[in-house]
């Protein structure tokens, strides 16, 4: 059985000192090294069907036993193995869409490059960053979950039922997602074109 991740025992530790009452933090600290040493590789596999990025998965797991320390009644806990990963999974689910919202900015950009790599039109330069810079505030309006289902759907060619398990909602939610964040687009768009000349 491999050793728990060294800033997951320094946590735990730190914990411990900083409690008035060692008894309480004791048994918290012998719950979550319970944990870590019982269950961190399936927490790892667990993990890495729902992150984008592999290398993101110590400081989730990391955040994830940081919660379990912060229960205030530990004890009420009935099943430990069951709350862990019920917190991995929504620490994974903020991870995902915290990272969707950063990486909109990032392809919208490329997506002007790619049009400033076109045929020098002034017109169509100006047209091209005006529409890029509109369907990126359409986008930006989107909730978390609608910005993340179409961005894992268009841009990452996710499944509805993928997204619905990455995100933890039902397909006929995601669905919902996709269509609110498609009529946003359209909405935008036909508010372009009857701006234009």
């Amino acid at each position: 059985m491999p050793a728990p991740p060294a800033g997951v025992l320094q946590m735990i530790d730190g914990a411990r000192r900083k409690s008035a009452n060692g008894e309480v933090a004791n048994s918290r600290q012998a719950l979550v090294t319970g944990l870590v040493q019982s269950h961190g590789d399936q927490l790892r596999a667990f993990l890495l069907g729902r992150v984008r990025n592999a290398s993101d998965i110590p400081d989730i797991i990391q955040e994830v036993y940081l919660r379990l320390l912060r229960v205030p009644d530990h004890e009420t806990i009935r099943s430990p193995e069951a709350y862990l990963f019920t917190i991995a999974k929504h620490v994974a689910q903020q991870h995902s869409l915290r990272q969707s919202a950063r990486s909109v900015g990032n392809e919208l950009q490329d997506m002007l490059a790619v049009c400033s790599e076109a045929p020098n039109d002034p017109a169509l330069e100006v047209s091209a960053q005006q529409s890029v810079e509109q369907l990126e505030r359409a986008l930006q309006n989107l909730s978390p979950k609608a910005r993340a289902t179409f961005l894992y759907h268009r841009r990452d060619g996710m499944t509805l039922e993928q997204i619905g398990a990455r995100l933890g909602v039902s397909r006929p939610q995601v669905k919902k997602y996709l269509a609110r964040a498609l009529a946003q687009f359209r909405k935008q768009l036909e508010g372009m074109e009857g701006s234009a000349p």
